[in-house]
């Protein structure tokens, strides 16, 4: 592993600390310690739940990305962009979920959006640097 990856990949297992942190919180919503709507429930279990099994792929991302031929941006690319994606699309259902009372996402949506264009973007490059090394 080069050591860009394995710094990368130490910085993602630290934020697994703030993961753990959410489930915490969410089992405080599950039994109702946390006023919220169904909406904002709904969007709260889809954040922790993206936030973990994106920063999951992003470590097995980096386990492949020194295995291709990839260099320069679309290196970083590939190295970068599915670990950013946990951070923006889970961020992105807490924030546009964020408010008393609310009942549908607020502006923020968009950050959920980023996020997805990440990931995609992230994982192609990745795959179609792996098939061409």
């Amino acid at each position: 592993m080069t050591d860009a990856s394995r710094i990368i990949a130490g910085v993602i297992l630290l934020t697994i600390v703030t993961i753990q942190f959410g489930g915490y919180f969410m089992t405080k919503i599950v039994r109702g310690q946390v006023p919220m709507t169904d909406f904002q429930k709904a969007f709260a279990r889809a954040g922790h739940a993206h936030a973990g099994v994106l920063v999951i792929l992003g470590l097995v991302g980096l386990l492949y990305v020194d295995h291709t031929t990839l260099t320069g941006v679309p290196l970083w690319i590939a190295r970068v962009a599915i670990p950013l994606a946990a951070i923006l699309m889970s961020g992105g259902f807490f924030a546009s979920s964020a408010g008393k009372g609310r009942t549908e996402p607020n502006q923020f949506l968009w950050v959920l959006w980023l996020g997805a264009v990440s990931l995609a973007v992230g994982v192609v490059t990745l795959g179609i640097g792996l098939i061409v090394a």
